[in-house]
């Protein structure tokens, strides 16, 4: 492992980092006032800039940018998500959301949960999960019996950050990264098949940079025309509007009212926001294509056409197990088709009490499979993904048809291309893990929640593995994710990080033999290492012509 190259990716990233950070400071000084501004996002634009600073200027070469390979990439982007988030919990510990240590008369112990609470709140945003900690028994800003709505009773400028940390973390950092700091930190490609794991990477344009400013080109404009939609549906004001904007496309889900969309009550804006996260659940390729006037292209994808008829059949069967369980025809409706998109991408929005008796078990087991399964490859959705679930599904239907037919040679193809072995493994092994880790995180999870119900532990495990958010059971729409502990919470918050790296990112982290430290002792070893595989290989092969 060559740290310097990492300390390449960090200190940059850091450095960025600043920018939405000082943006933030202005928002909160219009709407909350200076001390807030400077009290809650200046010691986070000090420490991210700082730190940044000198990780770029002692802790790097002059040709690091020369040197970025898929390991250090793999790592840098693992590391990334972390260090972001710390900084992004900031805001909301010094600026007051939680106990924090500028809040009077706080004890020791309570300043420690509220740093808790805030990096629980920026991981969760940024991971794009969704789920809140924000309640009346955790937030200073909350009376007990007096304060009717708890989000929307903080400070505007600290929902502003937090819709953000969703909005910056949907497209992804590196993607961001890619766009502005390529020509410094160089790596482009490698850096992109780190944050987008799976089977491709195509590009739109000639370059990686240009297709980096495609998509999130496109991001950008979606978001200003949901903002432009929800506004002049007259249900929402200006800043509910772009909050609730910027939230949406990641398919992040964090709302400015406890009670989520179902607070506005509007069909209009319920319509207009289906139809967002509908897209944002699309492969943005596909996205880019439509733009272009590809329809055709688009259309003729293989995975697309499996998401819109995946989304239609949930839409299907919870009506149906909303109209047998006595909901009305317009109102079950109405409830399906937003609540399996909003599980389906992974966004988490909700418009009703889904854990109420109208909503019969199989109506649970739905929502379950849409979080688990999630939306397309290539999209802001959290999940296995559709491409790999599709692609699962024909590895073992050829497996199958082998035992019938032992010698029939049948590849594996997607949209008529063959899938290479390579690919076909990295899926497979991913699916592997996500059951292995979603077993083992259950048990965890169980030591730290003794006294929850088995739904409730397995329900969270793949909320935070799926970035979903609302779950079911103890933690429906209705309820925050404040009265677990500490332990809990963190561990959670580590689930949510592996689930936005798509787990294999996250393993080639964690990883010892990947931090080793190279040197050039190191490299001539790999060299000699080399020289005498070749050399075996030669004596080996001279043996096979004597013997024959």
């Amino acid at each position: 492992m060559r740290y310097d190259v990492l300390n390449l990716i960090l200190g940059w990233t850091l450095v960025a980092l600043t920018i939405p950070l000082a943006a933030c400071f202005c928002i909160t000084w219009k709407l909350d006032g200076l001390e807030l501004a400077i009290q809650a996002f200046l010691p986070a634009v000090a420490i991210s800039s700082g730190l940044g600073t000198v990780m770029l200027a002692f802790f790097t070469r002059t040709n690091s940018a020369e040197r970025l390979r898929d390991l250090e990439a793999f790592v840098g982007v693992g590391l990334v998500w972390p260090v972001t988030v710390f900084i992004g919990a900031m805001p909301f510990w010094f600026g007051g959301m939680f106990v924090g240590p500028l809040t009077d008369g706080a004890a020791f112990i309570d300043i420690a949960r509220g740093f808790v609470n805030s990096w629980f709140e920026s991981m969760s945003g940024f991971t794009t999960t969704g789920a809140t900690v924000i309640s009346h028994s955790m937030s200073p800003n909350c009376i007990p019996g007096t304060t009717p709505d708890c989000i929307y009773a903080q400070p505007r400028g600290l929902l502003i950050w937090r819709s953000l940390t969703q909005w910056f973390g949907g497209m992804g950092i590196i993607m961001l990264g890619m766009m502005i700091l390529s020509r410094v930190i160089g790596g482009g490609m490698a850096l992109a098949r780190a944050e987008l794991t799976g089977p491709s990477l195509s590009r739109l344009r000639p370059k990686l940079k240009q297709t980096a400013l495609a998509l999130w080109g496109l991001y950008l404009f979606l978001t200003l025309t949901e903002f432009l939609l929800l506004y002049f549906t007259g249900a929402m004001d200006l800043f509910d509007s772009v909050n609730h904007a910027l939230t949406t496309m990641p398919s992040g889900g964090y709302s400015t009212r406890d009670s989520s969309i179902g607070y506005y009550d509007s069909p209009l804006v319920e319509s207009i926001i289906v139809v967002f996260m509908f897209l944002a659940g699309v492969n943005f390729a596909l996205l880019w294509f439509v733009r272009e006037g590809e329809f055709g292209r688009a259309f003729k994808d293989e995975e697309f056409r499996l998401y819109l008829a995946y989304m239609i059949i949930a839409i299907l069967a919870l009506k149906l197990a909303l109209f047998t369980s006595g909901v009305g025809l317009s109102i079950g409706i109405r409830e399906a088709v937003f609540q399996a998109v909003s599980f389906g991408t992974s966004t988490g929005y909700t418009s009703t009490n889904y854990m109420d008796e109208s909503w019969p078990l199989v109506a649970h087991i739905i929502l379950f499979i849409l979080m688990v399964v999630g939306a397309s490859a290539g999209s802001t959705a959290g999940g296995l993904k559709l491409l790999r679930v599709n692609i699962a599904f024909k590895i073992a239907m050829r497996e199958l048809a082998r035992i019938a037919q032992p010698r029939k040679v049948q590849q594996i193809r997607m949209n008529g291309e063959v899938v290479e072995d390579k690919q076909l493994g990295l899926i497979v092994g991913m699916l592997f893990v996500w059951v292995g880790l979603f077993f083992l995180s259950s048990v965890i999870l169980a030591v730290f929640m003794p006294d929850a119900s088995f739904e409730s532990v397995t329900m969270v495990v793949a909320s935070s593995l799926g970035n979903t958010g609302p779950t079911l059971g103890d933690y429906g729409p209705e309820e925050t994710w404040a009265t677990m502990n500490s332990g809990a919470l963190l561990f959670t918050s580590i689930l949510m990080w592996f689930g936005r790296l798509e787990l294999l990112t996250a393993i080639i982290l964690l990883h010892p033999h990947n931090w080793r430290r190279e040197d050039k002792s190191d490299g001539e070893r790999q060299g000699m290492a080399v020289v005498k595989r070749m050399l075996d290989r030669d004596e080996d092969e001279s043996h096979q012509n004597k013997v024959v």
